[in-house]
């Protein structure tokens, strides 16, 4: 056969193929490199999909080229295997992937740059699988074996020769420093090599070997499985290869790789002679790799891809009549706000932490994989009761929700759980996924620090969030968006040059659709930011006519999501030079932000509210009262404007404790220097509470409902004016 002959053979796979193979002087595969190939073996990494094979430079080195000498497919393997192996290679690697052996493993003749022919043992694992259990990349590597290959040769052609098989294995010392036994069935007598005194930490002058001390030495585990395999030697078959834990004399567990080969005469054992190699150092890094494929190196958690070999394997349990299967997402609330304060050393203690308390408040028989960034997926098993269920989610939150100490800092957040049941809710896993996501995102919804189950409702309003987001596409390209004004009015006068600009959604079917339907979309979508500068576009033209017939120092508010804050683009940094074009002074615009934003301490955020302040546009904070903002906020950020929430004004009434708050929050603001407006005034004895107590400005409806601006033209022309 020639080499031209031996072409790789195909494997089927999923059409979606795993993300490129990483460089070999990454730092994702660097550790695991540095150690493989402190222990002298090269590496392998094998799409299934793409057929790309990366080597590591040893590899490369073992067969003595260059690394831009070898391709990166996997017929540079093929290339350089003798034609003699190529069908085992196949066979074996077919026999692996179909399931029929647990692991890769094969022995196979090279031919180096020079023309020699060296011996490589292969070895290697599957890391990668599609939705279906179809392979997609293999990982392993490749040793230079042919010293001991050599030393078999001599061995087997020494078989009959004691002297000299005595003489040999003393070379196999020298040679490779690889151990050896022999054992005389008829005189029982055992003799170890001096590489194997040192391999399993005896002393050759103080111990001697006697039948059944190498088994000795062996793991329980191991004892057995060399047992059944000199059971089932039968003459003519090939030594024995096995791979097998030791303890050595004092007390350490070591890997060998042990070949065996039985003398037989007239049918009876009357001799083996054993070749034992210590392979720890390669064991040791093949488990690296397996940790790094399977875990979160900062948790110690699984990771997505052990995570979803559990959910299978806990599948399979549960369709056995094992109880129901409960799929957790958990999301840290406010770690965003923790990792941008303190930095990112104690955002990776408050996850350590928090995954340390996560595992606390379940079963070992449960699982808790990390997911990536503040997310985190526990896995209850064998569930009996909803109560059980409820039980173990109370104890998560409580968990979540109590003090983290780290180092000389108190941080405070708390959890969102997303929850979805195999099989009531779904029974496939994608599906149980997406449940329970969409269960988390409605937890936020509903306030954090709480839990919600999976519903179909939750699903359907999924689904209509999607129809949604594609509808907000077109109704930004088409300009469906309009304008409302409510007007602002000053207490002591009854004066009007203040209003606040309210976005509708002019729906071509469903009319004129509320902000607090779409904006979350807008904000989820990002669509928020186009929408966002449509709206300041729209209100500066406003508010340039309304200063020329109206009131020369009218002002106008424009609420800001938060989501505005976190995008650079070319239209929010345009706002100063839009005022300029227009001869606008930058107080003609108020820019009325959230509580929760005066919390993100972000560089994007902070740099983004000092160009509001340096274009001279003042700053109103809205719902004052039902957020985080402290009186250190109000002075770091130099608010303009405090806004009191409407749900402080709703059940206002005299001597009442909404009322002492109100003013409470006006007193404080006066002190600071600050306007205060009232929101949601509906009645006119609302009015005169919060005249009374010195309140600024009002709105709500008792004065007048958002209105277009020709419609807020005519309320002005006929409003009396004190």
């Amino acid at each position: 056969m020639t080499r031209a002959q031996t072409e790789p053979i195909a494997f089927a796979a999923s059409p979606s193929a795993p993300g490129p193979l990483a460089p070999w002087d990454s730092e994702v595969t660097n550790p695991w490199r540095q150690a493989l190939e402190s222990s002298g073996a090269g590496v392998w990494d094998w799409d299934l999909v793409t057929g790309k094979q990366s080597h590591s430079p040893r590899w490369n080195a073992m067969l003595g080229y260059a690394e831009h000498e070898v391709g990166h497919d996997v017929q540079a393997f093929f290339a350089h295997l003798h034609p003699d192996d190529t069908a085992r290679v196949h066979a074996a690697r077919v026999a692996y992937l179909a399931g029929h052996t647990s692991h890769y493993a094969v022995d196979v003749r090279m031919q180096r740059k020079d023309g020699v022919w060296i011996w490589v043992m292969a070895h290697g694992m599957v890391v990668s699988r599609d939705a279906q259990g179809v392979p997609l990349r293999m990982i392993g590597t490749h040793t230079d074996i042919t010293e001991r290959k050599q030393v078999e040769e001599r061995l087997q052609a020494l078989n009959l020769q004691l002297e000299a098989k005595a003489q040999l294995l003393q070379a196999m010392q020298t040679l490779s420093r690889i151990g050896g036994w022999e054992f005389d069935l008829v005189a029982r007598k055992v003799i170890w090599t001096d590489e194997l005194h040192r391999i399993l930490e005896t002393s050759p002058h103080n111990f001697q070997p006697v039948p059944g001390d190498t088994r000795r030495f062996l793991t329980p585990e191991s004892q057995a499985r060399l047992r059944t395999a000199t059971d089932e030697v039968r003459p003519g078959d090939p030594p024995l290869d096995l791979e097998i834990e030791a303890l050595t004399a004092k007390g350490r567990t070591v890997w060998v790789h042990i070949v065996m080969n039985t003398v037989w005469d007239q049918g009876q054992q009357v001799r083996r002679l054993a070749m034992v190699h210590d392979i720890t150092e390669r064991r040791n890094a093949e488990k690296v790799i397996w940790e790094q494929a399977h875990f979160d190196p900062l948790t110690g958690l699984p990771n997505r891809r052990m995570l979803r070999d559990r959910l299978e394997q806990d599948i399979r349990q549960s369709r056995r009549g094992r109880g129901e299967l409960a799929v957790l997402f958990i999301d840290l609330d406010h770690f965003k706000e923790v990792n941008d304060t303190l930095g990112h050393d104690f955002g990776d203690l408050l996850l350590v932490e928090a995954a340390r308390r996560i595992q606390t408040c379940v079963r070992e028989t449960d699982t808790v994989a990390r997911m990536g960034g503040d997310e985190f997926t526990v896995l209850l098993t064998e569930l009996k009761s909803n109560s059980q269920l409820e039980r173990v989610l109370q104890k998560i939150l409580d968990a979540l929700a109590a003090v983290f100490q780290l180092h000389d800092e108190q941080v405070f957040v708390s959890g969102s759980v997303g929850v979805t049941l195999y099989p009531n809710d779904a029974t496939e896993i994608e599906d149980l996924y997406k449940n329970a996501d969409q269960a988390l995102y409605a937890a936020k919804g509903a306030g954090r620090n709480r839990f919600s189950f999976y519903t179909p409702a939750l699903q359907e309003a999924a689904l209509t969030r999607v129809r949604m987001a594609n509808e907000l596409r077109t109704a930004v390209a088409e300009q469906q968006f309009r304008l409302l004004y409510q007007p602002i009015v000053e207490l002591a006068t009854g004066r009007v040059h203040k209003a606040e600009a309210l976005i509708r959604w002019q729906h071509p079917v469903h009319g004129l659709v509320s902000p607090a339907t779409f904006i979350p979309v807008a904000e989820t979508s990002g669509l928020i930011v186009e929408i966002g500068a449509w709206v300041f576009a729209q209100a500066l033209e406003q508010v340039r006519q309304w200063r020329a017939t109206l009131e020369p120092d009218f002002q106008i508010s424009i609420n800001q999501s938060p989501v505005q804050f976190h995008h650079v683009d070319r239209a929010s940094r345009s706002w100063d030079s839009q005022l300029d074009q227009l001869g606008l002074p930058g107080e003609s615009i108020v820019a009325e932000i959230t509580e929760g934003l005066l919390q993100d301490t972000s560089a994007r955020v902070t740099t983004r509210l000092k160009a509001l302040r340096d274009a001279g546009i003042q700053m109103s904070l809205d719902d004052f009262g039902t957020g985080y903002a402290s009186l250190s906020h109000l002075h770091k950020f130099d608010i303009d404007v405090i806004k009191i929430d409407h749900s402080f004004v709703r059940q206002m009434a005299p001597a009442s404790t909404d009322l002492a708050l109100c003013k409470a929050i006006i007193v404080m603001a006066h002190e600071l220097g600050k306007v205060v407006v009232a929101e949601g005034v509906e009645t006119q004895a609302q009015c005169d509470l919060l005249l009374a107590a010195g309140c600024d400005y009002a709105q709500g409806f008792l004065f007048a409902r958002p209105m277009a601006p020709i419609e807020f033209e005519a309320f002005l022309r006929h409003r009396p004016q004190n």
